[in-house]
Order: structure tokens, then C-alpha cells, then sequence
């Protein structure tokens, strides 16, 4: 009995003043241990470098936000990674309840084609007959838009429509049509269609149909 005592007190460092116990001898050779290694790879690390490294990792100084895929109807999510407000990653969502992290190939190609050189940033222009696009103003575009729109829908009024042997209001245009988006929320979807309606036109659809 005496000797198991010995041996267990031997092997036991006891902290001092409070008489119960804290670490053993592997628990030293432990701490030794992975103290001299700390110590001989401080020597070999460079610090200030690993940190400006470490600045350029995804999970240093980044913000997270949840969004959805906008490629189709199916509303997959995506983690979209923000650092100095730009965009630098989107992954699957491994806690969304439609995809659970897959992303499908259109769905993976959603960064590069965002950060892609070649991405337009502002409207262009073709001419017709011209062989080369030109860089044209917002305000242009929605201007040049609106008045196709306008001249297309007075060409091509429907005022009234035989029916039988009278005459009736219809008031429409069938070379306009309306095509939504998958990601369209319902307070959008009710402005396109009023707009719709309101230019007459009938043939109005929506993409995830296609």
C-alpha cells in the first residue's frame, strides 16, 4: 500500500499550497515538449509575414451575406464573401434548405462571370450596319428603350376586333411581350405586370416556365 502511495506521488506534481493535483509527468514532458518547438519554429517563422498573408485568406476582415443564385427558378443559396465592399467569393449555402451547399455549373460560374474582365459595366451601342459596339450613358439607354417601346406599340395597336357582327375594344399590341426573372420579388412581379397591361400587351410570361 505504501509503495502504490509512493509511486503515485511520484509521478504526481503537486501544486503547491493547495495540496491537490494538477499535471503529471506527461503532461510536463508534454509542455516541454511543444514549448522547444514553439520556440525553434519562432526562430524560423517570419511573424510579419505570415500575417500579410493571412490578409489576403478569405476569413480575414470579411463580412458574410446570404443571397440566392439568380440563374434560375430553382432558388438555391449562396454565401456571398464582402471585404472592403467587394465582392470576393460566393459558395454554396450549406445551411439553406434547397441546395444545402451544391451549386449546380451554372450556379459555380456566377463569380467569374461577375469578376470577369469582359463584363460590361455600362450599356453599348451597335448601330445599324456598324461593325463595332460604342459605350453609351444610363440615360440614353432607357431613352433610346422608351422610344422603341412607344414607336413599336402605336404601329402595331389593336384599337378593336371583330366579334361576330359588331366591333370590339381590345386595345392591344401583339409585338410586345414581357418575360420575368426567377429572382423577381412579388412587389416587382405586380409592377410588371401593371406595365404590361397598361402598354397593352398580353403575351406575358415568366422564365422559370422555359
Amino acid at each position: 500500500m505504501a509503495s502504490s502511495e509512493f509511486s503515485q506521488r511520484d509521478d504526481t506534481v503537486v501544486s503547491a499550497g493547495s495540496g491537490s493535483s494538477s499535471l503529471n509527468r506527461r503532461d510536463w514532458l508534454r509542455l516541454t515538449i511543444g514549448a522547444s518547438a514553439g520556440l525553434a519554429l519562432g526562430s524560423l517563422v517570419d511573424v510579419k509575414a505570415v500575417r500579410a498573408a493571412n490578409e489576403n485568406l478569405k476569413l480575414s476582415n470579411i463580412r458574410e451575406f446570404t443571397t440566392s443564385c439568380n440563374f434560375c427558378s430553382c432558388g438555391c443559396g449562396m454565401v456571398a464573401t464582402v471585404r472592403d465592399n467587394k465582392l470576393i467569393t460566393l459558395e454554396g449555402d450549406y445551411d439553406h434548405v434547397v441546395n444545402e451547399g451544391s451549386l449546380c455549373v451554372k450556379g459555380m460560374s456566377m463569380f467569374p462571370t461577375h469578376a470577369s474582365p469582359q463584363r460590361n459595366q455600362v450599356p453599348r451601342y451597335r448601330a445599324p450596319g456598324s461593325d463595332h459596339w460604342e459605350d453609351i450613358t444610363w440615360e440614353d439607354a432607357v431613352t433610346r428603350i422608351a422610344q422603341k417601346i412607344r414607336a413599336t406599340r402605336d404601329s402595331t395597336w389593336i384599337a378593336t376586333e371583330k366579334a361576330g357582327d359588331t366591333n370590339v375594344a381590345v386595345n392591344r399590341t401583339d409585338a410586345i411581350a414581357f418575360l420575368g426573372g426567377a429572382q423577381n420579388t412579388n412587389e416587382e412581379c405586380y409592377l410588371f405586370q401593371k406595365f404590361a397591361r397598361l402598354l397593352g400587351t398580353v403575351y406575358v410570361e415568366h422564365q422559370a416556365r422555359l
